[in-house]
């Protein structure tokens, strides 16, 4: 009893001259059930300490704090090699404990589970950024803080300690974002080392196999921290991001299992640095990357024989697809190497072209692939999306045909390489036959200035109409099976009949493959601020005419009733697509569109009434594929 009122009358919290084995024993954690409700509080090494008894400790409340310079860098720490827990391990600004017992309040009451009441993780976090980091309080205000969401994680530190390690983290995490400038005069005691970084020195040193990285930093990396830091004043200045009925609960990888509890597999797998979300050179620039990818679980793929089997049917038999692109000097070679770096699912079906075709079709593919590089960059342009709209309305007559010509700046990964050495492309581009020069200058111009009708459209809340809705489908794929109908028949593997239909079912057949990426991709568009939802539709299903708002548990059922909406819209197209396929009398070239058409289908028989969309982007098994 005298313990506890020594704690409650503390006005101040003062860890001058404690050493770290002190403040274990005298900061008290605030302990939970799994929902987050407070059920007691202990010591901070009781807390900690992982055993048979407790094989992840003691479950506690945390708080972690991402802030943020007035240029958008995020300030990292790495902690002291005297920490007890995770020493020497780079991470986010400030990760710490709300405590119990103060005449400051630090105990948020959410009984409820909803964290409608975060005053006491705020306290915490300035006095913590104090403590650590020597940030003046008087230059946080708490109206500064910003609180996203709740992370459960809990992690075995045995990288420090060894595999039957005592010590370990098992927390509900509250972060909290902030952006301002302030002065940092580090503690020895807690910080080795700070720095301000931007996304891309983030990548960087996260790619740096010598730098160890804290379990829940590499979490909220893999999983959130890239959408939330694209557009940093949203985040920030609206509700775009939060969520307070939602703990994201996450296993460690791996690497932070076992312990002295010999803790294994409880929340669910986290996987560890993910490549497509930060610190892939490679990635690509409108790939998956921004959010959560849900994959099939090997064990659910190697269960299917038949998929096996196509797989080994598609590598080694009949099924196989010769590469027919003849490599006649190092621009051809670039091209093809490009291709199949910047494609996720075409570069095989178009290398499998006749001769005399695949190569019209490569360099088709890749001008489309420039100008959707420019379109989807939404960031080299900000705040001059006259540039962009100049760009996508002018491409035909000057970055198609102009020899040496190349942009910089544009793009990520290989799509950025295919633009700083698009001369290459035109170099191949010039070498096609006329009549095929002409088909992709013409589509290559209605495609951009369609693109750039809509660049000066606000799409942060989807398109208005479902006419709206198909004509942007029409820019951005119909047109692209126009021009494949005129290229089948201009080269003469297929008949007249083909170059007849270019404008209608060649069309629904581009309509149908955009329309399945734009149903998967729900997500990653919403968190760019240019999604293609018709509004015409959604709203039918939402009171708050918030197109974010079928990502709230809350709203699951309406939320599938949309999804399956469009999906069945999308589905109006497969007469056409059928029609279309109907007409085709060349292998190769049936195989070409029929193979995405199929995939297409496939996708969308995941998609159906599935949850997931609205968490991440949903992808079907290779083997399926």
């Amino acid at each position: 009893i005298i313990y506890f009122i020594n704690y409650k009358i503390m006005s101040n919290w003062n860890a001058e001259g404690l050493s770290q084995e002190d403040l274990l024993l005298k900061d008290e954690c605030i302990l939970l059930d799994f929902n987050d409700k407070i059920i007691g509080h202990s010591n901070k090494k009781t807390t900690h300490i992982f055993s048979l008894e407790n094989p992840r400790g003691l479950l506690h409340r945390a708080f972690s704090v991402f802030l943020f310079n007035n240029d958008g860098k995020l300030l990292l720490q790495q902690r002291s090699f005297n920490k007890i827990t995770f020493p020497g391990v780079w991470t986010n600004t400030c990760c710490s404990h709300p405590l119990y017992g103060f005449a400051d309040n630090e105990v948020d009451d959410n009984d409820n589970g909803i964290a409608n009441n975060t005053d006491g993780v705020i306290s915490a976090a300035i006095r913590k950024l104090n403590h650590e980091l020597g940030i003046d309080v008087s230059t946080v205000s708490r109206n500064q803080f910003k609180f996203l969401t709740r992370l459960h994680y809990w992690a075995a530190d045995v990288v420090t300690h060894g595999p039957t390690s005592p010590w370990g983290e098992n927390e509900i995490d509250y972060i909290l974002f902030i952006k301002t400038n302030v002065e940092v005069i580090p503690n020895p005691e807690e910080v080795a080392a700070y720095k301000y970084v931007t996304l891309e020195e983030l990548q960087s040193m996260m790619n740096n196999s010598s730098l160890l990285w804290s379990p829940w930093f590499r979490i909220l990396a893999e999983n959130f921290l890239v959408h939330w830091w694209k557009d940093l004043d949203v985040t920030l200045s609206t509700d775009k991001f939060v969520d307070r009925s939602t703990i994201h609960r996450f296993d460690p990888t791996e690497a932070h299992m076992g312990g002295a509890g010999n803790a294994i597999h409880w929340l669910g797998q986290a996987k560890g640095l993910s490549k497509d979300i930060i610190g892939d050179a490679n990635l690509k620039q409108g790939a998956y990357g921004k959010v959560i990818i849900h994959k099939h679980s090997k064990l659910d793929q190697f269960s299917r024989i038949d998929e096996i089997f196509a797989g080994l049917w598609l590598v080694f038999g009949g099924g196989n697809m010769s590469n027919k692109v003849k490599v006649t000097d190092e621009n051809v070679k670039f091209c093809d190497d490009m291709l199949g770096k910047v494609s996720r699912s075409f570069a095989s079906v178009i290398r499998q072209l006749p001769s005399g075709l695949c190569l019209d079709i490569l360099i088709f593919y890749l001008a489309l692939r420039a100008l959707d590089t420019i379109e989807d960059d939404m960031k080299a342009f900000q705040g001059r999306e006259n540039v962009k709209i100049d760009y996508l309305n002018t491409f035909y007559q000057d970055g198609l045909i102009t020899e040496g010509w190349s942009l910089d700046g544009v793009g990520e990964g290989d799509e950025k390489v295919l633009l700083q050495q698009y001369y290459r492309v035109v170099n191949v581009f010039k070498s096609l036959p006329l009549s095929s020069q002409d088909v992709i200058q013409d589509i290559t111009k209605r495609m951009g200035q369609g693109m750039a009708s809509f660049v000066q459209r606000d799409l942060k809340q989807g398109t208005i109409t479902i006419e709206d809705y198909n004509l942007y489908c029409h820019f951005v794929a119909g047109l692209v099976g126009e021009g494949l109908s005129r290229l089948f028949s201009s080269t003469g593997h297929e008949s007249i009949e083909v170059a007849n239909v270019s404008k209608t079912l060649a069309n629904t057949m581009g309509l149908f493959l955009q329309k399945t990426n734009i149903i998967r991709d729900y997500l990653e568009d919403f968190v760019d601020g240019r999604a293609f939802w018709p509004q015409e539709i959604w709203k039918l299903y939402t009171d708050d005419n918030d197109l974010g708002s079928f990502t709230k548990p809350d709203n699951i059922k309406k939320s599938l009733h949309c999804l399956n909406h469009l999906i069945v819209n999308a589905l109006e197209c497969v007469p056409e697509c059928l029609d279309y396929m109907d007409l085709l009398k060349t292998e190769e070239i049936f195989r070409f569109c029929a193979i995405p058409q199929v995939m297409a289908i496939a996708t969308l028989h995941d998609l159906y009434n599935n949850p997931k969309v609205f968490t991440g982007v949903v992808k079907i098994r290779k083997g399926l594929a």
